[in-house]
């Protein structure tokens, strides 16, 4: 006999409901009051869990983070290859896209939250770090030719792209949906692409068929 499912704890509901409701409004646009309400709780209730809007969205923030930092751990066993690379994007833009109400209003959220300001900048120094680590590996292989600043300066293209992405989809007119996903990753691949030589570059070719 299968033993009843547990009903979720509280705390796990709120942190979802929550995530739900800034992502589909935007934090700024939520209250406490509006997430117990769809929660079906008292505002007391959720006080109780979380004293501020604030001491919500610092766990959130903390899963993104958690997330993405095991999205950025590259395999130390074997050479990096370009399937690798465009693998570890898709996994960023899609913790992104599950969290995309840190971006879409992003400037804003830094400038009210300290702790998630100072968090989120290592966060980029972190991703851009662990490309040039992605980079170095093609080079040695021999698929990519690039020199050490090439290499620098792709880097933070891509962390430029992927923060920014989403804003870009929206401002051009747009809607940003799950499709935005892969728009952005092959966005990024192509700015690689011309660095790329031999059979990454075929590779590269073959792959970006599934997003023109």
């Amino acid at each position: 006999m299968t033993a009843p499912k547990r009903p979720r704890r509280t705390v796990e509901r709120i942190l979802d409901t929550s995530l739900a409701l800034f992502n589909e409004h935007g934090e700024p646009h939520v209250t406490t009051t509006q997430i117990a309400d769809e929660l079906g709780i008292s505002p007391g209730n959720l006080y109780y869990h979380f004293k501020n809007k604030e001491a919500i969205i610092e766990p959130l923030f903390d899963r993104y983070a958690t997330e993405l930092a095991d999205h950025l751990t590259l395999p130390a066993d074997r050479a990096i290859t370009l399937e690798d690379m465009w693998l570890q994007l898709h996994l960023v833009f899609e913790t992104i896209w599950r969290y995309r109400f840190i971006y879409r209003d992003l400037n804003d959220l830094l400038a009210r939250y300290h702790k998630i300001r100072e968090h989120f900048r290592r966060l980029m120094l972190e991703q851009s770090a662990a490309g040039v680590v992605v980079f170095r590996g093609l080079v040695a292989s021999g698929d990519m030719l690039a020199s050490e600043v090439e290499m620098q300066t792709l880097s933070r293209n891509m962390v430029l792209i992927a923060t920014y992405w989403l804003s870009f989809e929206n401002a051009r007119g747009g809607k940003p949906d799950g499709n935005s996903i892969g728009r952005g990753v092959y966005q990024v691949m192509s700015a690689i692409a011309p660095f790329l030589t031999g059979e990454s570059r075929l590779l590269f070719e073959r792959l970006s068929g599934d997003y023109l």
